[in-house]
């Protein structure tokens, strides 16, 4: 089944960045742009996911284009918590990582929501590779999830920053509002 939608990032104006997105069989191909922040200038970011049925990832293709240079990153996992990159040099400093969270999209919020199928009052905490366009340096954090409702669940990065917050999801795991950084796109 084919799926296609998008958000609009609005962590810093209004329109911070448009992110088109298809979905289709364990696939998720994604193009977006960002107006970078403060002295970082303007991005686009391309990302390719591929996970199997239990949600959990097997690759990731990023590329980012931009004034100060392009970057790639082509990451391979087992689904069992082993990364390595495209060309077989392994990521140990990733080792027991299900999940990865990209910024600056909410979509990859959706591999713990859909992997852990949690009930209303139950909580996770996970630890996630994360990657920040426009750099593409992944790293380890520490994140929970708890699930308020089918429609709600509380966010939190238990790294440094304890950043937290609701998101509102639809019946795919798909975030509709993430308060202050992200709006789906209606139609």
């Amino acid at each position: 089944m084919l799926k296609e939608l998008g958000w609009t990032g609005i962590w810093h104006k209004p329109a911070a960045s448009w992110e088109s997105l298809r979905l289709q069989d364990g696939r998720a191909d994604s193009q977006l742009r960002a107006i970078g922040e403060e002295r970082q200038p303007p991005y686009q970011l391309e990302y390719s996911l591929r996970w199997d049925q239990r949600w959990h990832l097997r690759e990731a293709q990023l590329r980012v284009e931009s004034e100060a240079g392009d970057r790639e990153l082509h990451l391979l996992a087992d689904g069992d918590g082993h990364w390595q990159l495209a060309d077989g040099t392994p990521l140990p400093e990733l080792e027991g990582c299900l999940d990865i969270d990209i910024w600056p999209t909410p979509f990859t919020n959706t591999f713990p929501i859909r992997r852990l199928q949690l009930v209303d009052g139950q909580r996770a905490e996970l630890e996630m590779v994360f990657i920040e366009a426009p750099e593409l340096q992944p790293r380890r954090m520490r994140q929970g999830y708890t699930r308020l409702d089918a429609g709600h669940y509380l966010y939190q990065n238990l790294g440094g920053s304890g950043f937290r917050a609701v998101l509102e999801v639809d019946a795919d795991g798909l975030v509709i509002e993430y308060p202050g950084l992200f709006r789906r796109n209606r139609g």
